[in-house]
């Protein structure tokens, strides 16, 4: 089937993308040669300020994210594509104000080895920068091997807790360790229905049928290995939460955070009875959903499909989630 999309060249998405960005949204962020996405509030930031990088593809992630009380600069690359190192190195030391940045890496290879590249220059550069990688797809290793597991939409928010940190004035020793606890208290595991099409090529990523689904589909079309046939958001929900649970661990008197991303396909009308069946399922077990995110928050183009996100909270993370944002994406 033919790809259909309202596209001008494929050798310049990124590029226009960035540009109805600026236009869209220039009172909250500016983009800057190298496809920086700078916040507005970035100037007057005397704090720990917070960089990430990632390929487009995925709106509203993650330059939706930029703004007050989020992220500083999100560095874009390509569709799908890490940036190169010298545009992650040039977004630190703009963002720098002389209290050191968090450099935050979702864990995929492309990134990783940007991210990597970008640590070692600024090293040599002297910068004071902490690195912290989020990666917490259950699907592909256990947690005893994280260091395989991808880098979901449990990322975004984590933004928002560093920076509720960073903003009350913690040194970046204290923003870095936070944030790394925060990524060790979550599990993501995502399902697909339909796959995407590569907006620059019209590649599928695949072909799942008519009737079945797969738990543990990665956001770039990477299989998950639990390819089943299509069942209730219920059922569903049970599958995937309770694999999460189990991961975390979550017990009885704790109390949680829920995310439903949305894919990219699939309606509010879906995504809300699944966060309900969540909190439902939660609730069963004696654990508390004490706050949540719900809709397209990282996307796969027009994939149809969601990840569950579910972290372990206490009270230090639901005070610094209480505090305002302003971004593109996310507001509080």
């Amino acid at each position: 089937m033919k790809m259909k999309k309202f596209l001008n060249d494929p050798n310049t998405l990124t590029a226009e993308m960035l540009e109805g960005l600026a236009l869209a949204h220039g009172n909250i962020v500016d983009v800057l040669p190298g496809n920086l996405v700078v916040s507005k509030a970035l100037k007057d930031a005397g704090r720990v300020t917070i960089v990430t990088l990632g390929g487009t593809g995925h709106e509203p992630a993650l330059s939706g994210f930029v703004g007050d009380g989020m992220l500083d600069i999100a560095v874009a690359g390509d569709v799908f594509a890490a940036p190169n190192p010298q545009s992650c190195f040039e977004a630190i030391k703009l963002a720098d104000k002389g209290k050191g940045v968090l450099f935050l890496v979702l864990n995929h290879a492309g990134d990783m080895l940007t991210g990597n590249m970008t640590m070692k220059m600024c090293k040599q550069a002297g910068l004071n920068v902490r690195k912290v990688v989020t990666q917490e797809d259950i699907s592909n290793a256990p947690r005893s091997n994280a260091d395989d597991r991808r880098g979901l939409a449990g990322a975004v928010p984590l933004y928002h807790i560093a920076a509720a940190a960073a903003k009350e004035g913690r040194s970046l020793d204290e923003v870095a360790d936070l944030a790394q606890r925060y990524a060790d208290s979550m599990a993501t595991i995502a399902v697909a229905v339909r796959c995407a099409t590569h907006p620059a090529s019209g590649a599928s990523f695949g072909d799942l049928g008519d009737e079945d689904m797969e738990i543990g589909m990665g956001q770039h079309g990477e299989g998950g290995g639990g390819r089943q046939p299509m069942k209730t958001a219920r059922e569903t929900i049970a599958i995937m939460a309770n694999a999460l649970v189990k991961d975390i661990p979550l017990q009885k008197g704790d109390r949680a955070f829920v995310m439903v991303n949305g894919s990219g396909a699939t309606t509010l009308m879906e995504q809300l009875i699944l966060y309900k069946d969540c909190v439902r399922y939660l609730e069963s077990l004696g654990i508390e959903v004490v706050a949540n995110m719900v809709g397209e928050i990282l996307t796969v183009q027009e994939q149809a499909g969601f990840q569950l996100n579910i972290a372990k909270w206490n009270d230090e993370f639901l005070r610094f989630w209480n505090t305002p944002a302003r971004t593109i994406a996310f507001n509080k």
